[in-house]
């Protein structure tokens, strides 16, 4: 009986250790060791390379209207009616606001019928002067008051025309600022309405003294270059850029007392009539030079305490964090002056899965592609490394 018992123990043993072999060799890698390793995360990098800059500057500034014209009542009266939809593009001369005239009409009539008089007279007394039965004196009365006739009647008309309150340019009139049956002009030009032209707009915009100044002394010094360039870029509210670029008009001569600052004002061209006037924007344009620098577009570079850097991709495909100096923008590229040399790879794009010491799969793109923004699905897109360690972990 107790050997019976010894091998039913011996037995199960054999089949527990047979089944522990069995679950080993499952989990074993059927295949040469790495082969169920991921692959690299995939990464857009730029091959960098020193070359010519315009050092740029984004001001903040306002937009203004090209040509503006207040409408104003230039006669007294009742205003009968409005004839144009506000909001509206009009032509110079077109009718706008018609004032009561009927007051207006009355006086020319009256002033032309005293012109008539008054030449009446004037004819009468040719004959009678030449026979000497009026003297010199009542004739040339009778001609000034031919002359005052006819100058009230001039008036009249000016007034009567006035009643009719026409478009001085032409452009996109704004909303009326008076409705029918107001009592207008009394006392003083009151103001009816605006009409603006946006067919291309001023943008205005400042400097302070102390950024000037700077500036200057970089010029001076022989770290930066004079540019000569006009041409000014347009940053709307969303952080987009205009289509169409602008040019610097001028920049004032004196610091304004009130603000420490310098004016500036640029020419924007707006064919469409994307742009309003009052928009808040961001002027950006070339104030100096700088050759043999770098630029790195703007999303490459990380800002800390430690300073600014980047992430670079060796020869072997290995990442490392690379520390640089930058001096000022060149549109939305920092221009670097130390830490990159000529053909170092600066990862773009994919920042979010390349990790200090890992290896990457890099993708040199042009500038361009580097510049483009990103699309919702490749930021939140989980990186390639990560999938495989996920499906397993849900296994």
């Amino acid at each position: 009986m107790k050997s019976s018992h010894v091998f039913k123990l011996t037995a199960f043993a054999l089949v527990m250790a047979t089944l522990l072999s069995a679950c080993g060799n499952s989990q074993a890698p059927a295949g040469p060791a790495g082969a169920g390793a991921p692959p690299p995360p995939e990464v857009d990098v730029i091959a960098v390379s020193p070359g010519s800059s315009n050092v740029t500057r984004d001001l903040p500034g306002r937009l203004q209207a090209w040509r503006t014209a207040e409408i104003r009542a230039r006669v007294e009266g009742v205003v009968e009616k409005r004839t144009f939809v506000e909001g509206s593009d009009v032509k110079a001369g077109q009718s706008l606001f018609v004032i009561d005239p009927r007051t207006y009409r009355a006086a020319a009539d009256a002033a032309r019928a005293n012109v008539a008089v008054a030449k009446v007279t004037l004819e009468r007394y040719k004959p009678l002067l030449e026979i000497r039965a009026v003297s010199k004196q009542e004739y040339d009365q009778a001609e000034a008051q031919l002359k005052q006739a006819e100058a009230a009647l001039a008036r009249a008309n000016i007034d009567l025309e006035n009643a009719i309150v026409p478009a001085p340019i032409s452009g996109r009139i704004g909303r009326a600022l008076v409705t029918e049956g107001a009592l207008v002009g009394r006392g003083e030009a009151t103001k009816l309405a605006t009409i603006e032209q946006i067919d291309k707009l001023y943008a205005n915009f400042s400097q302070t003294n102390t950024e000037l100044l700077q500036l200057k002394q970089q010029l001076k010094n022989g770290s930066l270059e004079r540019s000569n360039s006009t041409r000014v870029e347009i940053v709307l509210e969303d952080g987009s850029t205009y289509s169409q670029p602008g040019k610097l008009l001028f920049s004032d001569l004196a610091v304004d007392p009130d603000t420490g600052a310098v004016n500036l004002r640029a020419e924007v061209p707006n064919p469409k009539k994307e742009l309003l006037p009052g928009m808040f924007v961001r002027v950006r344009f070339a104030q100096a030079r700088m050759d043999n620098v770098i630029r790195v577009p703007q999303r490459a570079v990380a800002q800390s305490t430690l300073g600014q850097t980047v992430m670079v991709v060796d020869q072997e495909g290995k990442v490392a964090v690379r520390p640089i100096k930058t001096s000022g923008m060149s549109g939305t590229d920092w221009i670097v002056i130390d830490g990159l040399t000529q053909g170092e790879k600066v990862i773009v794009n994919g920042l979010q899965k390349a990790r200090p010491g890992g290896v990457v799969k890099a993708n040199v793109v042009t500038p361009d592609v580097a510049l483009a923004p990103l699309s919702q699905d490749a930021a939140t897109k989980p990186a390639a490394a990560d999938t495989p360690a996920e499906a397993k972990k849900g296994d």
